[in-house]
């Protein structure tokens, strides 16, 4: 075999294998593009859930407050229906008295 016949096998073979290097380089890339890219949505998501997660003891809060305040008013009312309930057990008026109808 020639000196020129060596050089051009060996030179196709660094071709063909430089070829493979660059085609797998380029299957690399494009798998840590896509990693980076989900990376990212994910992330991305993972802000909006720790967001949402400080913003719920605020919200139970506020909501606890409303509630005992439902709570206060419920009490007053009920007492006002007690009172009602007993005043029309006891008067032979009702409930003309009650609506303001005297007669």
């Amino acid at each position: 075999m020639s000196v020129a016949a060596m050089w051009s096998i060996s030179l196709l073979l660094f071709l063909v294998v430089a070829a493979v290097v660059a085609l797998l380089l380029e299957a690399v890339r494009r798998t840590a593009k896509q990693i980076r890219t989900a990376a990212g949505a994910i992330w991305t998501q993972g802000q909006l859930v720790a967001n949402n997660t400080i913003q719920i003891p605020m919200l139970l809060n506020r909501t606890t407050r409303i509630v005992e305040r439902i709570g206060g008013q419920i009490q007053i009312i009920d007492g006002a229906t007690q009172a009602i309930e007993s005043h029309a057990a006891g008067c032979p008026g009702c409930p003309q008295c009650v609506l303001g109808k005297k007669e």
